[in-house]
């Protein structure tokens, strides 16, 4: 019975970090569905993008309060889970406060830790109040309803649970120090919890003693039990908020990439020395599907971005067609890549890692034509997106699949390509009649 605690401990972790590698790898494989593209070009500017976007939250600023707000939360989670190393000694081997022997320093660690707690709780209720009793627009779109409601909540739920446990279990162990119980020696600053402490005086110390491992024991479980519903949340992007700001596009964002299966056809069609009866140099595949229709179509960095999305909404918010009224949510657009996604790999899952065709595609039974060709290509939501996801590059990629695919353009723009194709000129006249207009006067 002496190591029963610690065995227990050891189980919780193998079976926390256990189930959250496996989950990680499933990641990995659902990411690589989508086709290759090549994102090393210039290492020295993806990696200063990603200090830049991702570490330093350059984008997140243009809005100063829930900026503060969330640097408030990720700055305070995160540092706050370095103490996760003292909690995994301590687990493992029965001790307690095992790095106090760093003096000051750990004073200073565990204060710096207790502001951050209370920031942290601080931020999560105001993210709270403006989700729920402000019910700011930008949270409130159809694409919000249901789950993604309660994952948001749920997420601040747990976050603030976690820093109760914290603070409290602190402020249990901060009173049993004052009264030298047992093995509770005077170690640490607690500028937070000392003001909490005093709700203990008169209790029983064993009873005191009892809650400060039951909050000890609960901020561990809550952390295993967090960092394994990362996966099925929004807030996966804690994670992928790094490799999707690495491996962002950097060309302009104005510029489109051209197929090359394209490319080559209208090289050959330019240029006056190639013979139209020749043979392919190339031995000639399986002709290669134009633009996207399912997320098998898209590459894995579009994948990528939908796995990381934060579900914000500022893309949605800055889209001119949206504001309009048009029905199109850039966010909508990701979280519907993102359960198609999921879909396909519970098609996988199933089948032992093979696709099966479920009668279903991104295109149609989760985006709309209309959702599509309702964009202006403004480049709104690339330019406000916190981590530099692109909703146009797979609006794009579908398009293109409707166009060329399927001759599935709308009307005015079947018109207008007609008219290039015909008259060299987007209006229904022959060229020769262009300059019609200088005689009207």
């Amino acid at each position: 019975m002496e190591y029963l605690g610690q065995v227990l401990f050891l189980l919780l972790l193998v079976v926390g970090f256990g189930f959250f590698i496996k989950n990680i790898k499933k990641l990995i494989r659902n990411i690589k569905i989508g086709r290759d593209i090549d994102r090393t070009d210039n290492p020295s500017a993806r990696w200063k993008n990603m200090i830049r976007v991702a570490l330093g939250q350059s984008k997140m600023v243009k809005r100063p309060i829930p900026a503060i707000l969330h640097i408030f939360v990720y700055v305070g989670f995160v540092i706050i889970n370095i103490e996760m190393l003292e909690i995994i000694v301590d687990g493992l081997f029965g001790t307690h406060r095992v790095f106090s022997f760093l003096g000051v320093g750990y004073d200073a660690l565990i204060g710096i830790f207790e502001v951050l707690a209370f920031l942290v709780i601080f931020g999560v209720v105001v993210f709270w109040i403006r989700r729920n009793i402000i019910k700011l627009r930008r949270f409130n779109q159809p694409e919000m309803e249901g789950w993604a409601k309660r994952d948001a909540n749920n997420i601040i739920y747990i976050e603030t649970v976690l820093m109760c446990f914290f603070l409290i279990m602190n402020a249990a162990d901060y009173y049993l120090q004052s009264i030298g119980y047992t093995h509770y020696t005077a170690v640490g600053s607690f500028p937070i919890s000392s003001f909490i402490s005093p709700i203990f005086d008169g209790v029983n110390p064993a009873t005191v003693a009892f809650i400060e491992r039951f909050c000890w024991w609960g901020h561990i479980v809550g952390v295993m039990l967090f960092m394994n519903y990362l996966y099925y949340s929004k807030h996966l992007h804690i994670f992928l908020a790094f490799p999707n700001t690495y491996y962002a596009n950097l060309q302009p964002q104005g510029e489109f990439n051209n197929l090359e299966s394209v490319k080559k056809e209208v090289s050959l069609m330019m240029d006056p020395n190639a013979d139209p009866y020749a043979a392919p140099a190339e031995p000639v595949g399986e002709p290669e599907k134009f633009g996207a229709q399912d997320v098998m179509d898209l590459n894995w960095v579009q994948l990528l971005n939908a796995y990381s999305c934060t579900e914000c909404g500022r893309c949605t918010s800055s889209c001119p067609q949206n504001i309009t009224g048009k029905k199109l949510s850039p966010r909508k657009i990701m979280m519907s890549t993102r359960d198609r996604l999921e879909d396909v790999s519970k098609i996988l899952d199933a089948n032992n890692g093979q696709f099966v065709d479920d009668g279903k595609t991104l295109l149609n039974d989760y985006i709309t034509p209309e959702e599509l060709w309702a964009c202006n290509t403004c480049n709104a939501c690339v330019e406000e997106c916190p981590i530099d996801i692109s909703p146009l590059s797979i609006i794009m990629d579908m398009r293109r699949f409707l166009v060329m695919e399927q001759s599935a353009a709308p009307v005015e723009l079947n018109n207008m390509m007609q008219n290039v194709e015909n008259n060299a000129a987007p209006w229904q006249y022959s060229q020769m009649d262009r300059l019609n207009w200088k005689d009207e006067n």
